[in-house]
């Protein structure tokens, strides 16, 4: 079943409240990078087009849920989107919701946009995280009931809901899963924005229906993290390529000298049975760039080192896949009709060390080109294309870092599921 989008629906004249991603970086009360807030572009200029009276919502950064916090306005991006809009976007009061939004809805316009204050400056669109915390994984009565409060604050001044917010699609907040359930109850509909919906279609279309060979480049700092992406990616794909600190620990597990890499001493032995279970399916390096002494907050240390080969040597540590990795994951890259890539392949931040991923990238760009499908999983992957200008080359770049992995695990997406159907 097909989930239903924004262009299943009219929302003439209809209050439309649409859950957004504006997590955006802010910096002397400017947004220093739109990026999300262009890709919500689409799905909010379809509502206004149609003549809807536009109420957006936000969480932004992390702020602590007990009142309004200046650093963590959405200010900044009401007025970027008014930019990019050309029109006058109005901000929310400081509560969040209350009479006072209630008064601010009731006098919007057919056309008029509305973004309401950050959502996380109240403890209820978080709420349902606490569930987790409780002994019986549920929330207490009084958890509950400012959970509900809050949805029914926000709900009550919507005809319509509105999902264009993946990046926040694995989390079963307020915003994303209640106000949906409240619109439905109420007989309104709730369906996906343009850019969930691309979403849902990229990443589903690579696990579901790749075109082969297929190619998983998987990286980043612990293997822990992806275990479960790894198994639910082994029977699917030809190839699973794996650089980042976590190619460590798989190496120590093959009986490799990894010197004083990072290693999960606690993932060793579950990563011999990996290993065997995968037969030759995983490629790992072949070499490496290692360094005796490295600052990880400056990023500064000493000059790279290439190791001749596999062994790293003691007092010493991987920092970015060698050459010879290089040329061997480009070339399993380059060959591939599908590629999911999740994760760096070495420290990309420094530049002694952004040449794994660099390379890395440039080959998923050129076979991008030939006609391969490539989606970047979100997160440091997609800096890294984004900072290399390489972005725009490439199938799909995900919006959503945890979203996106969440989603390639298999794991549900309740805020997805709710939705309504075709």
């Amino acid at each position: 079943m097909a989930t239903k989008n924004i262009a299943d629906i009219n929302v003439a004249g209809k209050k439309v409240l649409m859950r957004v991603d504006f997590n955006v970086p802010i910096k002397g009360g400017k947004v220093t990078n739109d990026r999300r807030i262009v890709q919500a572009l689409p799905s909010i200029k379809r509502a206004l087009e149609q003549g809807a009276k536009l109420i957006l919502m936000s969480h932004l950064g992390r702020p602590a849920g007990k009142g309004y916090e200046e650093e963590f306005s959405a200010k900044p991006a009401a007025v970027r989107l008014g930019e990019l809009l050309g029109k006058t976007v109005q901000v929310g009061p400081q509560s969040v919701v209350g009479p006072e939004l209630d008064a601010q809805v009731a006098a919007m316009k057919d056309g008029d946009v509305l973004l309401l204050e950050n959502l996380r400056f109240s403890a209820g669109e978080t709420m349902p995280d606490k569930a987790k915390k409780n002994e019986d994984k549920k929330l207490t009565a009084e958890q509950q009931k400012v959970h509900d409060d809050f949805v029914e604050a926000i709900a009550k001044n919507g005809e319509a809901y509105v999902n264009d917010a993946f990046g926040t699609c694995h989390r079963k907040h307020a915003s994303m899963y209640g106000v949906a359930k409240a619109i439905q109850a109420k007989g309104g509909p709730a369906v996906a924005g343009f850019l969930v919906e691309k979403e849902i279609k990229y990443l589903s279309e690579a696990l579901n229906e790749p075109k082969r060979p297929f190619v998983a480049v998987l990286g980043g700092a612990k293997v822990s993290d992806k275990i479960k992406l790894i198994s639910q990616l082994l029977p699917k794909v030809d190839r699973i390529i794996i650089g980042g600190a976590m190619a460590y620990t798989l190496l120590k597990a093959k009986g490799v000298e990894v010197g004083k890499s990072r290693v999960e001493e606690d993932q060793v032995e579950e990563m011999k049975g990996l290993l065997e279970k995968a037969g030759d399916k995983i490629l790992l390096p072949c070499d490496h760039l290692a360094v005796a002494n490295f600052d990880f907050k400056a990023l500064t240390g000493d000059a790279p080192t290439v190791t001749p080969g596999t062994d790293i040597p003691a007092g010493m540590m991987g920092m970015d896949i060698g050459p010879k990795s290089v040329e061997a994951f480009c070339k399993e890259v380059k060959g591939a009709k599908t590629v999911v890539w999740n994760g760096p392949m070495g420290v990309f931040e420094a530049p002694d060390f952004a040449n794994g991923t660099k390379s890395v990238a440039t080959a998923l760009a050129i076979a991008t080109d030939g006609g391969a499908i490539s989606v970047i999983g979100g997160g440091d992957s997609a800096t890294a294309v984004e900072e290399m200008g390489l972005d725009t080359r490439m199938t799909h770049v995900s919006t959503g870092g945890g979203a996106s992995l969440e989603y390639l695990e298999g794991k549900p997406m309740p805020p997805i599921e709710v939705l309504d159907t075709k």
